[in-house]
């Protein structure tokens, strides 16, 4: 498919870029608009590095205006401006740097109540999305989604070094209040490895199960 020898193959669970990747992302963030309702909000939370797409980014700026609730974790480049009212009121955008350099992509929808998570290679830009070879796939067993889950909520409860974009372009750092429990979202996930990475090595598991889908 890439060379050009081959015929390009419709898939029914990978998302390609430059195909099909970008409409498969707009038609997800309309469908949480379609879903939206003033009793049950459409809810939209994504991981990624860098949010430089337009066409992403205006269908994020109507969802916001439909009631959509939108939590962006972006790492670097953001152009997407939250906050505004009646532009992106209902969107925040966090950044979290700190010891471990991350390139997860991880993108959560509501869907309804019957949510959907995927798994990318692509930060939401141009490059990724137009110019380049990339996947996003479903994670379908559900003990591993709930797990991603759990880490994806994690990057938006950190009040040690997350910065918040403000709508005037300024990143504004949280710090815990008086009262509150810090957490730091790479400490969190790290001592959790560390305490499964101690237990495995005292009870390392030891059957091997084949599985066919």
């Amino acid at each position: 498919m890439i060379s050009g020898y081959s015929a390009i193959l419709n898939t029914r669970r990978l998302a390609v870029a430059p195909l099909d990747l970008k409409p498969r992302l707009l038609a997800l963030i309309e469908r949480e608009i379609e879903r939206t309702t003033s009793e049950n909000p459409g809810h939209i939370m994504a991981k990624m590095n860098s949010l430089a797409d337009p066409d992403i980014i205006e269908a994020l700026y109507k969802a916001s205006r439909a009631g959509v609730i939108i939590q962006l974790n972006v790492r670097g480049i953001c152009m997407l401006v939250p906050g505004v009212p009646g532009m992106s009121e209902y969107i925040s955008v966090v950044s979290i740097i700190d010891r471990y350099l991350e390139h997860t992509r991880i993108f959560w929808f509501s869907n309804g109540g019957s949510d959907e998570l995927y798994l990318s290679s692509a930060d939401w830009m141009p490059r990724n999305l137009d110019r380049r070879v990339e996947l996003m796939f479903p994670i379908l067993q559900e003990n591993i989604k709930k797990n991603i889950c759990e880490i994806l909520r994690l990057y938006f409860q950190d009040n040690t070094k997350a910065h918040y974009l403000m709508p005037d372009g300024i990143w504004k750092r949280r710090t815990p209040s008086k009262n509150e429990k810090k957490i730091r979202c790479q400490e969190v996930l790290h001592n959790k490895e560390k305490k499964r990475k101690e237990l495995y090595e005292k009870n390392p598991e030891r059957e091997f199960i084949i599985r066919r889908l």
